[in-house]
């Protein structure tokens, strides 16, 4: 009896390692020493030095049920975007810059070509999020996980100079609510997605002319990267006084993290496009308007805060930075949960 008789793989593992460098060194910034294969990542902390009051910040998260949606179509480059996103996203609301990225992906079975695949979109996000992938771990779980699925994991670390941290803590009444276009569906809300339709093949791989793509497509969409946008803002020297990610919760959980004490939100729903499969969702699920807000991003991926004279300004900046932005609200007096829709 060896290792390989009771589930678990080495040679596999060598060849998928084999397989990922090429994506890992894709990602590779000035400040990671060494390469693939150590027993941890090194990353230069020279240029952070140079900041006055240098502050790190970390997020991590994982993809969460969306995942199924990959075994479903048997597609595995674009979850690892998602992976990316959901930290990356995190950590760009606090104002850090993200720094590098580690994945953890646990599998049944680990089977090289799949697991390569998972990691080109761990490395794809990363350019897209400007960070380095300075290590992961891929781990075989025989007996605990079906053989031919897998769940996915990451954390980022970013930095920021302290006087560049956005904290919310100078939002005050009157400031614009400013929306930046999500891509669709994102990384959450997926355990209802899965309730609503039908997840086989013919059903995903059905073509929908409201989606422009068929249901399967729309819905494993790549999470939206922001971190390019808010560089853009920062360069172009506009102040963010709050962001917030809209991930899990939707409107009514994420937007109030964002608000000190005493402030509220007030968010005009008629003020940007929600996209096609919200509707979708929204009319297929026989699903109530608050539920949806509760849930999902309706469109907008983050929400920004700043002062009125700026907004122009700052929707120019995401603009230029390939991003779609709307005035979509303001904030006012009142209780800061008091999130309200109009």
């Amino acid at each position: 009896m060896d290792y390989k008789s009771a589930g678990v793989d080495i040679e596999a593992g060598y060849r998928s390692v084999e397989l990922i460098k090429k994506y890992v060194e894709e990602t590779k910034r000035e400040e990671v020493l060494g390469g693939l294969g150590g027993f941890s990542g090194a990353f230069s902390l020279k240029k952070i030095l140079q900041m006055k009051d240098p502050v790190l910040l970390s997020g991590t998260d994982g993809v969460g049920t969306k995942i199924k949606l990959a075994f479903l179509m048997d597609k595995h480059d674009t979850v690892g975007i998602d992976c990316v996103a959901m930290c990356v996203n995190d950590v760009v609301c606090a104002g850090g810059e993200p720094l590098f990225f580690l994945d953890y992906i646990a599998c049944g079975k680990n089977y090289p070509e799949k697991t390569a695949a998972i990691v080109s979109g761990v490395a794809e996000g990363c350019k897209q999020a400007g960070c380095a992938l300075i290590g992961g771990e891929t781990a075989e779980h025989p007996g605990l996980m079906p053989e031919e699925e897998y769940d996915l994991a990451g954390f980022a670390v970013g930095v920021a100079d302290r006087e560049d941290i956005i904290d919310g803590s100078t939002v005050k009444a009157g400031d614009t609510l400013i929306g930046i276009a999500s891509s669709g569906v994102h990384s959450n809300g997926f355990s209802l997605v899965r309730k609503v339709f039908a997840m086989k093949a013919d059903n995903l791989n059905r073509y929908f002319d409201g989606l422009g793509s068929s249901l399967g497509e729309a819905l494993i969409t790549p999470t939206k990267i922001y971190v390019k946008a808010l560089k853009q803002i920062r360069d172009a020297g506009l102040r963010i006084k709050g962001c917030s990610h809209i991930t899990g919760g939707g409107f009514y959980e994420n937007i109030p993290r964002m608000l000190p004490e005493g402030i509220s939100a007030r968010v005009k729903k008629d003020s940007w496009p929600v996209l096609p499969i919200f509707e979708m969702i929204r009319k297929d699920g026989s699903i109530e308007e608050h539920v949806m807000y509760n849930t999902y991003n309706m469109g907008i991926g983050m929400v920004l805060a700043c002062d009125s004279a700026d907004a122009d300004a700052v929707i120019r900046a995401c603009e230029a930075a390939g991003e779609k932005a709307y005035i979509i609200g303001e904030t006012a007096d009142g209780d800061k949960e008091d999130v309200i829709l109009c």
